[in-house]
């Protein structure tokens, strides 16, 4: 398991013989959206967003895909312009031969009934993938997908405040977060139930307008608090940047870290 050179996507390797599968998260179809561009604006459109998962997929050498949820923008239905962007993105996929899946995340409601019917559908508990657990990350996911040594989610947003660029005036730049548990995450009142997950990946959005949570402040600014106090609390947690740099410990507050404190990190590898 890897993530994608410079794209906010992660591949998961198969087993002798299979198809490796890409996982990401947070596609956001309809983001800045209007009524003469549907689809969302130009350099995040719809038909540009597929051929971005694609190039992804191409560069993976995936043919399956994993959606971690939130694969359109207004979370309760779809407006009339969004329904045949929505299905004309999964079309274009599995035209190319990608066999694309998603969990469904706390966007999507009602989003099932607007997709090819070949496109296979999962509830926000997750699935098993390869040993992968994958989750949204706004809910708990099921026993099964807790079992898995490792986890992926989306729906943090995971970023990091820097100094501002052109590229990015507020300075905040997409991330991905690595957490390394010293307890594994369990849920509450799961009597007898012991977690076997050791690491938690949260994938950056895959969609390049969707809001950044910036991580590298002393608490989280939008309600991101789940991912944070059932997950992030729980061990050492780390941030990279896109293109691999390395940004170091994050501040993880919740029940489990008191506000402002640090969690060390592993030893580099």
């Amino acid at each position: 398991m890897r993530p994608v050179a410079h794209a906010p996507a992660l591949v998961v390797r198969a087993g002798r013989g299979g198809a490796s599968i890409l996982v990401l998260a947070d596609l956001h179809l309809g983001l800045a959206a209007t009524p003469a561009a549907p689809g969302g604006p130009p350099g995040a459109s719809g038909p540009e967003l597929a051929e971005a998962v694609l190039r992804a997929c191409r560069d993976a050498r995936a043919r399956r895909l994993v959606v971690a949820g939130d694969v359109k923008h207004p979370i309760v239905g779809a407006p009339h312009g969004l329904r045949p962007v929505i299905f004309d993105f999964f079309g274009t996929l599995l035209s190319e031969g990608i066999a694309p899946e998603v969990v469904l995340g706390n966007h999507d409601v009602g989003l099932a009934r607007h997709l090819p019917r070949e496109v296979e559908v999962h509830g926000p508990e997750g699935i098993v993938r390869e040993g992968v657990g994958i989750f949204h990350g706004h809910r708990w996911p099921s026993r099964e997908v807790l079992a898995s040594r490792t986890l992926v989610a989306g729906h943090l947003h995971p970023g990091y405040r820097l100094a501002a660029t052109v590229d990015a005036p507020e300075g905040k730049r997409r991330c991905w977060v690595r957490v390394r548990f010293e307890v594994a995450p369990a849920p509450p009142r799961a009597r007898g139930f012991r977690g076997g997950a050791r690491e938690l990946i949260v994938l950056p959005a895959f969609h390049p307008l969707a809001g950044v949570e910036a991580l590298n402040r002393e608490r989280p600014e939008r309600g991101r608090s789940f991912l944070y106090a059932r997950f992030l609390s729980l061990g050492a947690a780390r941030a990279y940047l896109l293109d691999g740099t390395d940004l170091g410990t994050l501040v993880t507050p919740g029940p489990a870290a008191p506000p402002g404190s640090v969690r060390r990190a592993p030893p580099a590898r």
